[in-house]
């Protein structure tokens, strides 16, 4: 198959690309290398550096290569910067959306895989773990706001251009590659910190929870939503409620430290608990996360030993 992936240098979507690549996909990637870095780039794939606002070059693009798929994970993804930027979280997140379908609409494509978020597009569940169905779906945040509007603008081009599409609602993404040095992803800052051996900082009280899923866990999602029949959105977590502080004392074992940890203020924006029920992707998807969260800290770790010192 011939896929494009937005965001391909970046954490979650390059180890994607070299999924789709291993079974013999011919994976076109855009980025323009604001967060991702172009070594995580697999060297069989086709490599455009360019912002999914760009139209003129987006519609270039994709009516030289011809996708049959567009796996969409380029984003804003910072839930602070969208609170302090809401035009910019706005233009990148639905604006690079809309550009990149528009574009589409004309060359046959099969199907649109788009990254959401199953933490924020819920806001404050009173259900956990929480399914597709729950409602109302009450974003806190911006960025929250521009992955629900996002899918229903899928759903919309579904509807008026036959676009199939599975939106994934990811939980909380961690793993190798994982950018430890903004403020999304407490695995990888408190890793890199603590191997430094620097205190991390805890935002709020730190028994704020999330659903902490792997990413070979995610990639094993994102191949299977290429077979996928239908269209809607799927939950990609473990259904696993884990706090703060027990991601501190976990890494504390794996590091055999003795840190100890300080506290801030929390995060405006940022919901209290969330975790995900994935019962809907094992029936559509036959998929349901298979690494604990122990072993995936524990390759977490080794990576950011092995390739992240600096």
């Amino acid at each position: 198959m011939r896929i494009l992936v937005t965001g391909g240098a970046g954490f979650i979507a390059s180890h994607i690309v070299d999924a789709y690549i291993s079974v013999g996909n011919r994976v076109v990637v855009i980025d323009n290398l604001s967060s991702g870095k172009k070594q995580f780039i697999n060297n069989k794939a086709k490599f455009y550096q360019i912002d999914i606002r760009n139209e003129t070059a987006v519609k270039e693009i994709i009516n030289k290569e011809k996708p049959e798929i567009i796996n969409h994970h380029a984003a804003q993804i910072s839930v602070r910067s969208s609170v302090e930027e809401p035009m910019n979280d706005l233009e990148i997140n639905l604006f690079g959306l809309l550009n990149l379908i528009e574009s589409s609409k004309r060359i046959g494509l099969k199907k649109f895989i788009f990254a959401s978020s199953g933490g924020v597009v819920y806001g404050e569940a009173k259900i956990l773990p929480t399914s597709e169905d729950y409602h109302p779906l009450t974003p806190l945040s911006p960025y929250g706001v521009t992955k629900l509007t996002s899918e229903l603008y899928l759903q919309y081009y579904y509807q008026t251009s036959n676009i199939p599409y599975v939106a994934l609602r990811y939980g909380n993404v961690y793993g190798p590659r994982q950018n430890p040095h903004g403020e999304a992803g407490v695995v990888a800052i408190f890793a890199k910190k603590m191997l430094k051996g620097e205190t991390p900082t805890i935002n709020g009280d730190g028994k704020q929870t999330r659903d902490y899923v792997y990413i070979k866990d995610v990639v094993r999602a994102n191949s299977s939503a290429l077979q996928a029949r239908g269209s809607g959105s799927l939950n990609i977590g473990t259904g696993i409620q884990t706090n703060v502080i027990a991601i501190f004392k976990h890494l504390q074992g794996i590091l055999k430290t003795n840190l100890k940890v300080k506290y801030g203020p929390a995060k405006i924006g940022e919901q209290r608990n969330s975790c995900l029920d994935c019962q809907m992707a094992q029936r559509v998807l036959g998929w349901n996360a298979k690494v604990d969260l122990k072993n995936g800290l524990k390759e977490t770790v080794e990576y950011f030993q092995q390739y992240e010192k600096d």
